[in-house]
């Protein structure tokens, strides 16, 4: 059984970078319950570990935007599919996935771009208790969007290529009848 969920087929570096990202989210997930869990032990005996707060949320923050791109490249977020399952043609339904995926691409790019704009701005700011540059925890946003762009646009290279949905995002080995 393996340890991760598989992703669907694509060349080897969007491969590493996919599994790359569950790690990153497996790993900062761990840590996570590993701080809290030690600093739960540590109430038992009237102390604190100081930096558990802080540190908490910079690692959800990451997760999130980490998920956001693990998400995307299995299709796994939410999506409303009603309108385009009523296209009948699949030509037509590729050139409607292939809309929706620019718009989805365009937003990410927003995102990248804002995201560069308030990290870059915070690297004065510091963190509280941890004492790091804000910026480490407002980069999530433009790193997570830059990486769940990559896989939008190997989805678009897909869709141009006419490989439809169901054979974009089957798993990796999965068969793709």
């Amino acid at each position: 059984m393996p340890l991760l969920p598989p992703g669907p087929a694509a060349p080897a570096p969007l491969r590493w970078l996919g599994v790359a990202v569950d790690w990153a989210i497996v790993l900062l997930g761990a840590a996570l319950v590993l701080v809290v869990f030690c600093n739960v032990v540590m109430h038992a005996f009237a102390l604190d570990i100081a930096w558990t707060t802080e540190f908490g949320e910079l690692v959800t923050v990451w997760t999130t935007f980490l998920g956001v791109a693990a998400a995307v490249r299995r299709n796994a977020h939410m999506a409303v599919t009603e309108l385009i399952d009523l296209v009948p043609e699949r030509g037509a339904r590729l050139v409607a996935d292939a809309v929706i995926q620019l718009l989805v691409g365009g937003v990410l790019v927003l995102l990248v771009w804002k995201g560069g704009v308030a990290a870059d701005a915070s690297w004065g700011s510091v963190l509280t208790v941890l004492d790091w540059p804000m910026a480490v925890q407002y980069l999530s946003l433009p790193v997570g969007a830059a990486i769940a762009l990559v896989f939008v646009g190997w989805d678009l290279v897909q869709i141009a290529r006419r490989v439809p949905r169901q054979q974009r995002y089957a798993p990796l080995g999965a068969g793709t009848a």
